[in-house]
């Protein structure tokens, strides 16, 4: 019993710390002293564990201390554990038309639509409704089958495929929203201004194609490669941005999210 309380008492002070971290960063924030603020976010956020809220106002304080990639990075992870937060998302939007040489959403309609859809509520609360509709697809079916009444049995079938598509739509959403956090494929530019390359390796002659891209742009990861022969380079990432240019790109300027 003794160690069910101590547990208690641990579990309480470590919360309380974590609340304590997020009270002094909030207090650092509103004095405007935005590193420290930073620094105390994260901490949170390591001795709390993950929090929308947390990236959120981290997301903030990186604005405002003018790091674009860092806020975009934050803003970011805030929305991979909470689609639904709506303030990360208008902000990551403001913070975006700050991106210098920002390239162009060239999603497509339906894949727009499909991100609408899933930030319309958190992991959690699409876990509950496909819970939800399971249960109403299971009545269409008991009605279908135990029903004598012709127009409710014609009910419980038109209406169970309905439900069934439905419901494997909202599957298919609360999986990807609850794993969005921990697929780990695309990355924020988080320095000033980093270069795509034709080549996994430093500028060797002008045939390399070498292009600019700033901080705070997004890019997908397809690959990586070590390059043990550079020796001003560790590692490349094989990125794509917007699902068409695709190159090569330094890892140490860029951050998963």
């Amino acid at each position: 019993m003794k160690y069910i309380i101590a547990l208690f008492i641990t579990f309480i002070s470590m919360s309380a710390s974590a609340s304590s971290l997020a009270q002094q960063a909030d207090s650092a924030y509103n004095r405007e002293a935005y590193a420290e603020a930073i620094g105390l976010y994260n901490e949170a956020l390591a001795s709390d564990g993950l929090s929308s809220d947390l990236y959120f106002n981290l997301g903030n304080a990186y604005y405002r201390d003018n790091q674009l990639g860092k806020a975009v990075l934050s803003y970011e992870r805030a929305l991979a554990i909470d689609p639904s937060n709506d303030e990360a998302a208008v902000n990551l939007s403001f913070v975006r038309t700050r991106i210098e040489d920002a390239p162009e959403d060239d999603s497509s309609f339906l894949n727009n639509v499909h991100k609408s859809i899933s930030s319309l509520m958190s992991p959690n609360a699409w876990a509950w409704l496909a819970l939800l509709m399971f249960v109403i697809l299971l009545a269409t079916v008991a009605v279908y089958i135990f029903s004598s009444n012709v127009a409710l049995r014609k009910t419980g079938f038109f209406g169970g495929m309905i439900v069934c598509v439905v419901f494997i739509y909202v599957i298919v959403i609360a999986a990807q929203t609850a794993g969005a956090y921990g697929n780990h494929s695309s990355a924020i530019v988080v320095v000033p201004t980093t270069n795509l390359s034709s080549a996994p390796r430093s500028t060797r002659s002008e045939k390399e194609k070498v292009v600019p891209i700033h901080e705070g742009t997004k890019v997908e990861i397809l690959d990586s490669l070590s390059t043990p022969d550079d020796p001003n380079v560790g590692k490349w990432y094989d990125v794509k941005i917007n699902n068409s240019s695709r190159a090569w790109l330094n890892a140490a300027d860029v951050e998963r999210i």
